[in-house]
C-alpha cells in the first residue's frame, strides 16, 4: 500500500483536509448529512461526522479498487483458499447461504452445512418439547456453554442481545475462563438433573475448554448418579474429534461438526451456535442467518463502493489509522442488550488484523489494526467519555443505537436516543471557552471566576463519530450488524495485504504455558530468565499453602 501512487495522493490530500474542522465541512456542504448516509436492509449508517469530503471518498474507494477488493471478495465467497498461511478456504458466509453450490476440494459444503443445521434443529426441538430430558426424566432448564474465544464471545453476544426471544424460559450460562472460580460458581447454582452442557471445541483438546469440561463432568457424576451412561443425556459437543468426544461419554449422535473453513471468531453461524439455537429457538437462529445473508448480498452486489456500507465503514477507519495516526477505535452501543458487542468486535478485528507482516511474510511499513475498546454508551458517558471529550488524543467512535425496543419502555428509549444523538453532536461541535464564559456569566458567576472556569469547560470538538442505526434488536438486524463488521474487517485486511484469517499470535504464550505448568506441578523449575523463574517459585510456594 505504501508504494502506490494513490497512497501518496491520499497523503497530500490529508495535508489539506486536516486543516478543516468538522464544522467547516458541514458549513461548506448543506447536503452533507444526506450525501454521507447509507442504508442497507433497514440499517442506516451516518458517516457525515468524519474528517472527509468527496475527494477523500473518491481517493479511498480508488485505493480499495486498486487493492483488488472485488477479486478478493469473489475469491472468498467462491471457496478459494484465501487463508494462505493455513491453506484454507474462508467460508463463514457459506454458513448462511441458501441454495448454492460452493465446492471445497470437490465437495459441496453447502449440503454439509444444511445437514448440520437440520441436526441442530432436531435436537433443539427435542429440548424444547421435552422429549430429550435429563437422566432422571426431568426437563432441561439450564444450558451451559463451555468454550473460549470465538466459541464463547459470539454466543454470549447473541444470547444477551436476544434474551427476550428465549424459549421456555431456559437459562443460559457461559464458562470460558480456566479460573476455577468461574466454573465452580456457575455450577453451584445448577441442578445436575436439569442441566445440559454444550462443549464447544473443534479439536476437543483446547486446554481451557477441556479443563472446564472435565470439571463439569466430575461435578455432574458426583452430584447426580455416578454412572457414565448418564453423561449422554447432559453433555453434547460442537466438535470434529469423534474419538475424543466418544471417550468423554458423549453420544456421536450429539456431536455437531463444523469445518476448517470456519474460523473461531466467525463461527457463531456454525454448530458453535448450538447454544444460541437452544436458547432462542431454531426459527430465530434462521432469522439471524437471514440478516447476515442479506448483508453479504449487499456487500457482494453493491459495485459502487461509495454506496457499500462495509466498505465505507472500513475505509473511514483505515483513513484515521494510516493518515491521522489515531490508534484506537471506540465501539459504543447505547442499548444494554448490545453491551457485549465491543468485546466481540475487539476479537473480530484485533485477532484478524493485528498483524505486522503481509501475506508474503514481509514486514509492513504502516499501521494495521487499532485497539478496539468500548462499553455501553450510557455507562461510558459516566466513565471514560471525559477522556474522549477533553483528553489530549482523539478517539474515533462508532455509536450504535436501536431506534425502538418493544421489550423496553418508550420514555426510556427516548432518553437513550437523545443521549446517543447528543454525544455525537457534542463530539463534533464542541464548545469554545468564550461560549462557556458567557454561559457562566449568565448563570451568575463573576467575570473573574467565569474566565477561570471557562478553560475547564471548553470542548475542542472535531471528534469524529459514525452513527449506526438499527430499527430494533431482533435476530434479523443483529445478524445484519455482525456481518457488517465481519466484512469491514475483511476489507481492511485486503487493503493492508494481510491474512485476516489466521491467528499465529496466540500460539507462543500457549507453548510457553505448557512448560511453565509442568514446572509448577512438578515443583522443578527449568532454566529460564530470572523474572520467570521467580514467578514460578512464587506459585509453587503458594500452592503448598
Amino acid at each position: 500500500m505504501l508504494n502506490t501512487q494513490i497512497y501518496n495522493d491520499l497523503k497530500e490530500h490529508y495535508k489539506k483536509i486536516s486543516k478543516l474542522t468538522l464544522l467547516d465541512l458541514f458549513n461548506n456542504d448543506s447536503h452533507r448529512a444526506l450525501k454521507y448516509t447509507l442504508e442497507a436492509n433497514g440499517l442506516k449508517f451516518d458517516f457525515s461526522k468524519n474528517n472527509i469530503n468527496d475527494e477523500t471518498i473518491a481517493l479511498l474507494t480508488k485505493l480499495a479498487s486498486e487493492s483488488g477488493l472485488t477479486r478478493e471478495v469473489e475469491a472468498m465467497f467462491s471457496g478459494s483458499k484465501i487463508n494462505n498461511t493455513e491453506n484454507r478456504a474462508v467460508l463463514h458466509t457459506a454458513l448462511r447461504s441458501k441454495g448454492k453450490t460452493i465446492l471445497v476440494d470437490g465437495i459441496n459444503v453447502v449440503d454439509e452445512i444444511q445437514s448440520v443445521l437440520l441436526q441442530m434443529q432436531d435436537f433443539s426441538i427435542k429440548i424444547h418439547n421435552g422429549s430429550h430430558t435429563g437422566f432422571s426424566g426431568k426437563k432441561i432448564t439450564d444450558i451451559v456453554n463451555i468454550g473460549i474465544g470465538g466459541s464463547d464471545l459470539g454466543p454470549v453476544l447473541v444470547c444477551q442481545a436476544l434474551k427476550p426471544y428465549r424459549k421456555n424460559n431456559l437459562n443460559i450460562h457461559f464458562i470460558s475462563s480456566v479460573d476455577g472460580y468461574q466454573t465452580l460458581d456457575t455450577l453451584s447454582v445448577l441442578n445436575p438433573e436439569t442441566t445440559l452442557f454444550v462443549i464447544a471445541s473443534k479439536t476437543f483438546t483446547t486446554q481451557e475448554t477441556m479443563t472446564n469440561a472435565m470439571t463439569a463432568r466430575k461435578w455432574f457424576l458426583d452430584n447426580a448418579v455416578n454412572n457414565l451412561d448418564t453423561i449422554q443425556y447432559h453433555f453434547v459437543a460442537s466438535s470434529t474429534n469423534t474419538e475424543a468426544v466418544s471417550a468423554f461419554g458423549i453420544s456421536p449422535d450429539n456431536m455437531f461438526p463444523f469445518w476448517d473453513f470456519v474460523g473461531g471468531r466467525y463461527s457463531l453461524w456454525s454448530s458453535i451456535g448450538l447454544s444460541i439455537i437452544l436458547y432462542i429457538g431454531y426459527d430465530n437462529f434462521c432469522e439471524l442467518l437471514n440478516g447476515a445473508r442479506d448483508m453479504d448480498k449487499h456487500f457482494v452486489e453493491t459495485s459502487d463502493l461509495k454506496q457499500n456500507m462495509p466498505v465505507m465503514l472500513a475505509l473511514i477507519s483505515l483513513w484515521y489509522i494510516n493518515f491521522y495516526d489515531y490508534t484506537t477505535q471506540v465501539i459504543s452501543p447505547y442499548n444494554t442488550r448490545l453491551t457485549r458487542l465491543p468485546a466481540y468486535i475487539q476479537q473480530l478485528e484485533m485477532e484478524s488484523n493485528g498483524k505486522s507482516v503481509d501475506k508474503n511474510g514481509n514486514l509492513l511499513g504502516y499501521k494495521t489494526c487499532p485497539v478496539i475498546w468500548g462499553d455501553s454508551g450510557i455507562n461510558g458517558q459516566h466513565a471514560y467519555y471525559q477522556l474522549l471529550h477533553q483528553g489530549t488524543s482523539i478517539y474515533p467512535m462508532d455509536i450504535i443505537l436501536a431506534l425502538s425496543d418493544k421489550f423496553s419502555d418508550k420514555t426510556h428509549n427516548q432518553i437513550l436516543q437523545s443521549n446517543a444523538i447528543a454525544q455525537a453532536q457534542a463530539f463534533m461541535i464542541g464548545k469554545t471557552s468564550e461560549q462557556a464564559k458567557s454561559e457562566l456569566i449568565a448563570s451568575g458567576e463573576s467575570l473573574e471566576r467565569s474566565e477561570f472556569l471557562s478553560k475547564h469547560k471548553e470542548f475542542r470538538g472535531n471528534r469524529p463519530t459514525n452513527m449506526i442505526l438499527l430499527p430494533e434488536i431482533s435476530p434479523y438486524y443483529l445478524g445484519n450488524l455482525i456481518a457488517l463488521y465481519e466484512h469491514k474487517t475483511f476489507v481492511q485486511g485486503i487493503i493492508w495485504n494481510i491474512d485476516s484469517f489466521d491467528q499465529w499470535g496466540v500460539e507462543l504464550g500457549k507453548q510457553l504455558a505448557k512448560g511453565i505448568l509442568n514446572d509448577i506441578v512438578l515443583e522443578n523449575v527449568s532454566s529460564t530468565d530470572s523474572s520467570t523463574t521467580s514467578m514460578i517459585k512464587e506459585c509453587i510456594t503458594a500452592n503448598k499453602n
